[in-house]
């Protein structure tokens, strides 16, 4: 056993060891294929780059389970505890040499995400927190804006894969915020977009039908730096959900109003 210093500490190294990697990455992308469908792109730096997280988790903290975005959950004999890998969340940008992408490793205990870390290591930033430290990046500590009304606040979000064909692709929320909040923006990594409202640039952040690895580290960093994270439908916030609301508390209900209202204009 060991205790959220030390689990913090083994993330860290993870994604400091992940993040040397990738440097090797820059004008060398490499062949890139399709997943689940043609927007959802891997690499070979997404399989090595969490094989190499995998093998620093498996040996410095032995027992414990392991999901990932790449091969799926491995075992261990830890009921409560699991650890969650995402190598490089927002491949797509990652393909173009677009800095915004991050490695993502975090740990969650029933259910509940308790350490989380996330670099981007284009732009030179490493988020961290565990549960009831605070946040930080590049060591300094992270506090969520002050804006108090969602006309002046800055929200993000993202769009399935799947977005040209599925109904359920946001498209009708991202409409409205557009109109009701200060600006919407839309960056292409989950696990940064949390990140920012941590940090203070954004004020809030909703998308669902993600994946666990997505979510998971980011939503710790958000509380811990003061800001709320909940289900999208309001209720308590679990990654395997998939759906998420991040914001700096203050407008946190009205987003969850706004995205209620227009669930209830949804055609039936």
């Amino acid at each position: 056993m060991y205790d959220l210093d030390d689990a913090l500490a083994i993330a860290r190294d993870a994604v400091r060891a992940a993040s040397e990697l990738l440097a090797g990455a820059t004008g060398n992308i490499g062949p890139v294929r399709t997943k689940s469908g043609v927007r959802d792109l891997v690499t070979e730096w997404d399989t090595r780059t969490e094989a190499l997280i995998r093998e620093h988790l498996h040996r410095a903290a032995p027992g414990v389970p392991i999901l990932g975005e790449e091969a799926g959950a491995s075992g261990g004999g830890d009921t409560r505890r699991r650890w969650l890998i995402d190598p490089i969340d927002g491949t797509v940008n990652f393909t173009h040499g677009l800095p915004m992408w991050g490695v993502c490793v975090s740990l969650e205990e029933d259910d509940e995400p308790v350490v989380g870390v996330v670099a981007a290591p284009a732009l030179g930033w490493t988020f961290s927190a565990r549960r009831g430290a605070g946040a930080f990046v590049n060591g300094e500590p992270l506090r969520v804006s002050t804006v108090t009304e969602l006309s002046r606040a800055m929200l993000a979000t993202g769009f399935p894969y799947d977005r040209a064909t599925n109904p359920d692709n946001n498209f009708r929320q991202w409409q409205h915020f557009q109109r009701t909040a200060g600006a919407c923006r839309r960056l292409g990594a989950a696990s940064l977009d949390l990140c920012l409202v941590a940090r203070g640039w954004l004020d809030g952040y909703w998308e669902s039908r993600l994946k666990p690895w997505d979510l998971s580290a980011g939503a710790v960093i958000v509380r811990e730096a003061g800001g709320a994270v909940t289900g999208i439908d309001g209720g308590p916030f679990r990654s395997a959900s998939g759906h998420a609301v991040a914001s700096n508390g203050a407008i946190h209900v009205e987003i969850l109003e706004q995205l209620a209202a227009v669930r209830s204009e949804e055609p039936r």
